[in-house]
């Protein structure tokens, strides 16, 4: 991997871990979470308007990126409602990057080395032990179930949103009309899940998020999917995903959270994985 991208995608969990403990602090997550996929839209129509369009080739991935989403928004939404945050989100991002990886490896003809396939294994290690060592969670299978399946459908998205941003000639313009489409589709699926006039609950009591948090979060996966385009998307998803250090750092310093000898140990391997990705 490049410096360049080495260094951006670091950048990019750093901002990750900023945004998400706005989220991590709200109390209702069907709420923070609605917010930032909302939140996403006024970045993407700015985009828009200064960005060319996607390539019509890329059309059918935007589609199947917008779909995905839904996919990962729901199962997400179910996991909170099951699972405290600190436990169900490192599962999920965890589970993420395995999975493209395995797609990648099996079905895509993806070739990447064995100190490769080491480092995202001890990046996703580190990171899923931060929620398997819970015991309110393990005893909840329903709650393992949909943080997996959120984790799967990252993996899902990533791939989509990679190869949709490499045969679209501007992985933001890409990214902005997937974001505006997921914005459109995804209130059908709040109304499945028995949620009502939450875009209105989001600018009454989400504001922040709305706007600060959305305009992070497309910039954080802007700068990835851009790097998607540069590296083997399996390796950029792993490596986004250590910004959870940062999360827990956030967490310590800033929301009063306790520095536990699994946080410390989870560190610890995710930065080796870090070392094997940048140096082998």
């Amino acid at each position: 991997m490049e410096p360049t991208v080495f260094l951006l995608v670091i950048f990019a969990a750093i901002l990750h871990a900023i945004w998400n403990g706005m989220v991590k602090n709200f109390e209702d997550k069907v709420i923070s979470v609605s917010a930032i996929v909302f939140g996403h839209v006024p970045m993407a129509i700015v985009v828009m308007l200064f960005l060319p369009l996607p390539t019509l080739e890329s059309v059918p991935y935007i589609i199947l990126s917008a779909i995905i989403h839904q996919g990962y928004q729901y199962n997400l939404i179910s996991a909170y409602k099951l699972g405290d945050l600190t436990r169900v989100y490192p599962i999920a991002r965890g589970t993420g990057p395995i999975i493209a990886t395995l797609i990648s490896i099996t079905f895509l003809g993806l070739l990447i080395s064995k100190f490769q396939i080491l480092s995202i294994a001890l990046i996703c290690l580190g990171i899923i032990i931060l929620g398997l060592f819970s015991e309110s969670l393990i005893k909840n299978n329903k709650a393992v179930f949909y943080s997996l399946a959120t984790g799967f459908f990252i993996g899902l998205y990533s791939l989509a949103d990679g190869h949709g941003a490499r045969i679209s000639l501007s992985p933001l313009s890409f990214l902005g009309w997937s974001f505006i489409l997921n914005a459109m589709i995804f209130p059908f699926v709040l109304k499945s899940m028995n949620y009502s006039n939450v875009f209105g609950r989001v600018m009454k009591e989400a504001k922040l998020i709305f706007w600060v948090g959305g305009t992070m979060s497309y910039i954080v996966y802007g700068i990835v999917v851009w790097c998607f385009t540069k590296a083997p998307i399996p390796l950029v998803g792993a490596l986004r995903e250590s910004g959870i250090i940062f999360s827990i750092l956030i967490g310590v310093f800033f929301l009063k959270e306790r520095m536990t000898f699994i946080k410390v140990g989870s560190i610890l391997i995710i930065f080796i994985g870090i070392f094997f990705l940048k140096f082998f």
